[in-house]
Formats: structure tokens, C-alpha cells, sequence
């Protein structure tokens, strides 16, 4: 499962569908066929790499940011994986993009919202397994920022979404943690989490942080127009997101 979801992410790329589109049209002997082809490689680049169309597509897919109450607490809150990892040229830990679920599961257990923190980040590496546990190095991290390692618990083990569910679900069975659970992790990627850990029996409310897009109040005249491979990024992650979903409820994981 986990080869074939990275075969899966890989084809569901966008920049990849247009390529092959141009060069069938390239090397094709068909006049017809290769003007038709050109024609829907532009009509791809265009749609892909409107801004505009993905944003609008972003924003109603995510949750809505929540606020909770001053005595709104949790006995644990479960941080997922996926905002950190090892460069193998210097052997260094990198924050990326999503690192604002670390700095609101350390904000949440500071003021008092979370009492316990479950981190679920193993490695879905398929080459050089074990090198590198997100878990381990966040737990560390949050250690560094004064939080006792007793209210830490690491699954270093889980490889993606459903692992991440049922390994906390271990640690929350074993430790009695008094449901519900808060469970922290990037806006696109909850609706898909929250199903998950639903599904494995776990009562959840979800905080969405590290949000990619966020409401906008104008768009600007080149959102419309002009091209953009930030777009065509964003479109890859909501591809696999939506196709995640639905794979996990076909496959009744979520």
C-alpha cells in the first residue's frame, strides 16, 4: 500500500499530464491528432495554473479556522506528522511549510488546552528506512521548549494516515486518556485525518492550522490571468487528498 500511494502521488501531478499531452502531440504523425493535442496541452496549462480556480477550490474544501474557549481542554492532543525532515546531504533537521502544526500543538499545550501530546509521525520513506523519526526529533523539540517528556508520547512508527490512527489509538487505549481528542494537522489534510480516526474508533475535534490558502478578500487581476506553478502544486496536493479520501472509504479506513 505504501509503494502504490507513492505511485498514486506521483501520477496525480499535473505538470506530468501536460507534458505527456505536448509530446504525444510532438511525436504523433496524426496532423489532426497533434493540433488537438497542442490544443489541450495550452487548455491544461491554462486551467492548472489559474490561481484563482485552485484557491477557490482550496477554501471550500478546508475547514474554517476555530478559536476554542479559555476552559475548552483536552486530555491529549494528537499532532500529525509532516513538518519536518532530515536533508541527507548535511544529516540536518528541516522545519517546511507545515511546521505551524509544531508551533500550535506547543501553543495549545501551553495554554492549557492540551494535557498530553500523542506525536504521529513515523517514516514513509521506502529507501533508507529508520533513518529518520519526525516523532523522536519533534518530541525533542517540544522537550527543548520546556514540556515535560512524561506528557510527551511518540509513535515513530506510523507511515501515513491510517497507521497514524490506529498507533494512537494504542497509546490513548494504554494510558486511559479520557476522550474526546484534539488531533492538529494542516488544514487540506483534516477532513481525510478526522474520517480516519473516527473510523478507528477514536472521538475527535479537529484544529486545522498551517493553512496553505486562506480566505480571500480580493483577488488580484493577475489570479485570473497569469500563470502560475504555485497553482499547479496546490492542484497535486488537492488531487491527492481528494483521491486519499476516497481510496480510505472505499478501502473503509475512513
Amino acid at each position: 500500500m505504501l509503494i502504490l500511494s507513492k505511485i498514486v502521488t506521483a501520477i496525480l501531478n499535473p505538470l506530468l499530464w501536460i507534458v505527456l499531452v505536448f509530446v504525444w502531440g510532438i511525436f504523433s504523425k496524426n496532423e489532426k491528432r497533434k493540433k488537438r493535442c497542442h490544443i489541450a496541452g495550452v487548455i491544461m496549462l491554462l486551467l492548472f495554473s489559474n490561481n484563482f480556480i485552485i484557491n477557490k477550490l482550496f477554501i471550500a474544501y478546508q475547514p474554517e479556522k476555530i478559536e476554542l474557549r479559555q476552559e475548552e481542554t483536552f486530555s491529549a492532543g494528537i499532532l500529525l506528522g509532516g513538518f519536518a525532515g532530515m536533508n541527507k546531504k548535511d544529516n540536518k533537521t528541516y522545519f517546511n511549510e507545515s511546521a505551524d502544526r509544531f508551533i500550535q500543538t506547543a501553543e495549545l499545550y501551553k495554554t492549557g488546552h492540551i494535557r498530553k501530546i500523542i506525536i504521529a509521525a513515523g517514516d514513509a520513506s521506502i529507501l533508507n528506512k529508520k533513518v529518520f523519526r519526525e516523532a523522536e526529533f519533534a518530541r525533542q523539540q517540544l522537550i527543548n521548549l520546556g514540556i515535560p517528556s512524561g506528557n510527551i508520547f511518540a509513535d515513530p512508527d506510523s507511515r501515513n494516515t491510517a497507521e497514524n490512527a490506529g498507533n494512537a489509538k494504542r497509546i490513548i487505549d494504554s494510558m486511559h486518556f479520557a476522550p474526546p481528542y484534539l488531533l492538529i494537522s494542516s488544514a487540506l489534510h483534516i477532513p481525510r485525518a478526522k474520517k480516519t480516526f473516527e473510523k478507528a474508533g477514536l472521538q475527535i475535534k479537529a484544529f486545522p492550522c498551517a493553512y496553505m490558502v486562506t480566505p480571500i478578500e480580493k483577488y488580484a487581476f493577475a489570479d485570473y490571468i497569469l500563470p502560475s506553478g504555485g497553482a499547479i502544486r496546490n492542484w497535486s496536493l488537492f488531487l491527492r487528498e481528494i483521491v486519499g479520501q476516497l481510496v480510505y472509504k472505499i478501502t473503509g479506513r475512513g
